[in-house]
């Protein structure tokens, strides 16, 4: 091993400048596909300012893409959407269930509950936001400010302080613990991040107080098999008919949905 050790370093050494000259070529090779489709698009001479201009362009048209791209996961980690797919998923869980509801199901229900409680935010983004830009009467980064605000309200209305601040004292606030009296100074990096920590304390907090009554019936039928000697006989099989019809009775989905939705708050300016 000790004898290989001087024939692996220069091996290694080679790889990594191979890898770093294969990256430097990559960027060359981007920066040169931008310089020539905006000498073609536009008929221009490399290195002018009208070239430069034009590339400049093309570059927010590829920033852009890249945005629209991540989009739908903006949104979902910006709205009620996580919250409610983690307790369904883990009620499926708690009642025994392995595919029943299927993903699809769950995410479906999921979507549509998220759709009834964010659409005060989506009327006050439109209203506020895009249908002005529609109409050329704000400018595009009037339009972003103000879609995104409502967003802000009810990430703030819903966020923890405790998780605000540590987002805030690892971005360098000074006085994290004391909200400023602007909303508007509190950064996306530090709302969004302090949002899901919030969406998943809560969503873990009401899963567990969901599997404390399935629990118990597992208890008892797994009690009731022992004292009758059928030990050979797994508690779950018995226990998960109960266990549905438990959920049934009481009327569950009806009770989770209602309690899901009206868990979130309204937001009322500081």
């Amino acid at each position: 091993m000790l004898r290989r050790a001087p024939i692996l370093l220069p091996l290694a050494g080679l790889l990594a400048l191979s890898a770093t000259s294969g990256v430097m070529a990559q960027e060359a090779d981007i920066g040169g596909l931008v310089r020539d489709l905006a000498s073609r698009f536009g008929d221009t001479e490399p290195g002018s300012d009208e070239g430069a201009s034009l590339s400049g362009r093309l570059i927010q048209l590829f920033a852009l893409i890249t945005v629209l791209s991540i989009a739908p996961g903006l949104l979902v980690m910006a709205t009620s959407f996580t919250r409610f797919v983690i307790v369904f998923s883990l009620l499926r869980s708690a009642l025994g269930l392995n595919q029943t509801p299927p993903n699809i199901v769950l995410n479906a229900m999921a979507l549509f509950m998220t759709l009834f409680v964010m659409q005060p935010v989506f009327d006050d983004a439109w209203e506020g936001g895009l249908q002005p830009l529609l109409e050329n009467t704000i400018t595009e980064e009037q339009a972003v400010s103000r879609i995104g605000e409502p967003f802000r309200n009810f990430m703030l209305a819903n966020v923890r302080e405790k998780d605000l601040a540590l987002f805030r004292e690892m971005a360098g606030d000074d006085d994290p613990d004391v909200l400023p009296e602007d909303t508007s100074e509190i950064g996306w990096r530090e709302l969004i991040p302090a949002f899901m920590i919030s969406e998943l304390r809560r969503a873990f907090t009401i899963g567990f107080l969901l599997y404390l009554p399935f629990i118990a019936i597992d208890l008892i039928v797994a009690s009731v098999l022992m004292s009758a000697g059928m030990i050979m006989l797994p508690p779950v099989i018995v226990s998960l008919p109960f266990k549905i019809i438990f959920f049934v009775l009481i009327d569950g989905w009806y009770m989770l949905a209602g309690s899901l939705m009206e868990s979130y708050a309204v937001f009322t300016p500081l």
